[in-house]
């Protein structure tokens, strides 16, 4: 057209081609930028995981964290050799098949009831098949024979929890509106065991079904408090290696991090030092035991307190064990640590009630410094089509019965009356604790593990092997509780205990002295020290104290548990 230009064909080819080449490299420039950046972030990620694991294992730990993944690796492609797996499962199934046919009735004389019945059952019957179930053949924790276990507070108290059950039997505290005593008895329970534990204003808590859902929520609660204020994605926590394993199903659970700082002798107390160089930014919490449950040392939690606060980190102290007599041992007459609300560093506290507050099993409490953190561990659902939906904890329905008999048993005690039974118990504790350390019998050979203040005393032997003492006290009537790293036997005094101490000792004497016997006939023989032994402790703590992998273990505690089952 007359007054316009055009510019030639190929004077616009060669332009179109110009500007379709620098696309072109500008598209490859973008891809290469954002590949660099892709790498730089992954080598910032793993340069900065690599700095917080050498900073908190140093060089020399993380050296021995490879070499022990290492040879556990190793261990389990050896165990998965044709040849080896055969033979081991083999093995397993036969302890197994042993463990069921003690633990499940057999034989002419066991009935079983695997369906629902075509009549109902009449009272008369339902309560002879009660008392036959009930008088099973067990160990004797009646008699005091029992570690731990049975924490029974009394017959007259026993009487008084069932008529509190059979009050509140249907009640369910998910309906405070339908069940308003349930909701009040709870509320007063949280209440009492906070003032217990000198908490401050504002402070508060929940009941739970045990001391491993108390763990659990204050774990919970500790994650969500990190993600949402500080955007914590991938949590950690930091405990003691003797630390109820509740943290680590916690971290199992809900996805954490868990480290383990160890507690070594004499002491046995969690090493301060190690847990500030394990501290990150993805720490979410800090641990320690009031006190833990292997060897009953209270953790030194002023340290701890100290650690939280300047780092600004939750600090949770398990006190499930512990429960109503470590707030109470002063009032006792005994010596006791720093461990509870008046640190300023403590910011939630697990206690059982069902242990020494001597509540019906079932029962057990989360305490938090704040309404604040206690609303972390809340479950909220408030678009469900069945209506606005809100639990304070794991479960949703939980039986108002036992809310009732442990309401029941605390203000049945009273102060006064669980300062009397914390002089008992812990007044027994201290006298096994003293036979071990002075009467000859013992001292030669066993050693007590750190200093042990509540109601915990764990001995070891570095001349005789310890399940051999373990599997003598269960010939002889005693269940007591074999513990590993280090091979070690603790007793958990409770009041049936106490009644019985004496002959525990005395059986420990002859126990102690029978195997020192077998040790001397070995050597005159010269057969050596410590031979292979026979008993279950023994064969189970033994095997899995010198395997590098455990999954042998896992497969043999998983059957426990199917056998569990079996009817």
């Amino acid at each position: 057209m007359p007054g316009s230009s055009r510019l030639p064909v190929s004077l616009r080819d060669t332009f179109r081609a110009h500007k379709s080449s620098a696309r072109g490299q500008l598209l490859a420039l973008n891809l290469d930028v954002f590949r660099n950046i892709i790498f730089v972030l992954f080598l910032f990620r793993w340069t900065r995981k690599a700095f917080y694991q050498l900073k908190g294992r140093g060089i020399g730990g993380s050296i021995v964290d490879v070499y022990n993944s290492t040879c556990r690796t190793l261990y389990g492609v050896f165990l998965r050799l044709p040849g080896v797996r055969t033979k081991v499962q083999t093995q397993i199934a036969e302890s197994l098949l042993k463990l069921e046919r003690r633990l499940v009735p057999s034989g002419p004389g066991v009935e079983r009831t695997l369906t629902l019945p075509q009549e109902g059952w009449s009272d008369d019957q339902v309560k002879a098949a009660l008392e036959k179930l009930a008088e099973m053949e067990h160990t004797r924790w009646e008699d005091g024979r029992v570690s731990g276990a049975v924490y029974h507070g009394g017959d007259e108290l026993l009487r008084l929890q069932t008529e509190a059950f059979g009050k509140f039997t249907v009640s369910n505290p998910i309906h405070p509106d339908v069940f308003p005593g349930v909701r009040k008895m709870e509320a007063e329970i949280v209440a009492m065991v906070l003032a217990l534990f000198n908490a401050p204003e504002g402070a508060a808590g929940v009941t739970t079904s045990g001391g491993t859902e108390s763990i659990l929520m204050a774990c919970l609660s500790a994650r969500q408090k990190a993600f949402n204020e500080r955007g914590v994605a991938e949590p950690e926590m930091i405990l003691p290696e003797t630390a109820h394993t509740a943290f680590r199903k916690a971290g199992e659970y809900f996805k954490i991090k868990v480290h383990l700082v160890a507690c070594k002798a004499p002491h046995y107390k969690v090493h301060l030092p190690s847990v500030s160089r394990l501290i990150n930014p993805n720490t979410i919490l800090l641990v320690g035991s009031a006190p833990n449950f292997p060897h009953g040392i209270i953790d030194d939690i002023s340290g701890l307190s100290r650690i939280a606060s300047r780092k600004k980190l939750p600090l949770h102290v398990d006190c499930c064990l512990g429960s109503f007599l470590v707030p109470l041992l002063v009032k006792a007459g005994f010596e006791s640590e720093p461990f509870d609300f008046r640190l300023k560093g403590v910011t939630s506290i697990s206690c059982d009630t069902h242990k020494y507050g001597f509540a019906p099993k079932g029962n057990s409490t989360v305490l938090y410094r704040s309404d604040n953190l206690r609303k972390y561990q809340y479950f909220v659902s408030a678009d469900w089509s069945g209506g606005v939906y809100a639990s304070p904890s794991i479960a949703g329905s939980r039986p108002g019965a036992l809310i009732a008999g442990c309401w029941a048993s605390l203000v049945k005690q009273g102060e006064s009356g669980y300062v009397e039974a914390c002089h008992k118990i812990v007044g027994a504790t201290k006298k096994i604790e003293s036979a071990i350390r002075e009467d000859p019998a013992l001292a030669t050979d066993l050693k007590v593990v750190g200093r042990p203040l509540v109601s915990v005393v764990a001995f070891l032997s570095n001349s005789l092997d310890i399940y051999d003492i373990a599997d003598g006290m269960s010939d002889k009537g005693w269940h007591l509780n074999a513990l590993q790293n280090p091979p070690a036997i603790h007793v958990a005094v409770t009041l049936p205990i106490v009644a019985a101490v004496d002959k525990l000792i005395a059986d420990l004497v002859d126990v102690v002295e029978d195997v020192r016997e077998k040790e001397r006939r070995r050597i005159v023989e010269g057969k050596g020290e410590k031979g292979t032994v026979k008993g279950d402790a023994a064969a189970l703590y033994g095997v899995a104290g010198s395997l590098p992998n455990k999954s042998v273990v896992v497969d043999l505690a998983k059957g426990f548990l199917d056998t569990l089952y079996k009817a």
